[in-house]
């Protein structure tokens, strides 16, 4: 029994890795931030409707210099890092309400992990 339960969980644990951003592809992310690119760009300080993205991720949100945020932005305290760029391509006015981001948000997993490799590779 204690052996069937290993492997339960080794098989368990296998799958979550899988189901992570190790399948996420920049290449794809680039083709689905098209529909990011009207508001936003990934040159640093190039600030559109939206602000810059690059090297967004890690830094905390609302504070990308020269782009006046929502207060709402402003005062949350998100930090961008997978899981919170990954709620805010969802659903940003969700994640924050009063945000000024009118884009409605991605419905697919790959989509949103794709454009987060993508935001994160093109800030090399």
């Amino acid at each position: 029994m204690k052996k069937g339960f290993a492997m339960l969980v080794v098989a368990g644990l296998g799958s979550l890795a899988l189901t992570g951003n190790a399948s996420a592809d920049a290449e794809r992310g680039k083709q689905v931030f098209r529909k990011c690119q009207a508001c936003h760009s990934l040159e640093p300080g190039d600030n559109k409707v939206g602000p810059s993205l690059h090297g967004i991720m890690g830094q905390p949100a609302g504070h990308v210099e020269g782009y006046t945020y929502s207060s709402a932005l402003e005062k949350s305290e998100l930090v961008w890092d997978d899981e919170t760029m990954g709620n805010w391509l969802r659903s940003p006015r969700k994640l924050v309400k009063g945000t000024k981001m009118a884009f409605p948000g991605l419905r697919k997993d790959g989509e949103i992990e794709d454009v987060i490799e993508y935001i994160r590779a093109s800030s090399e």
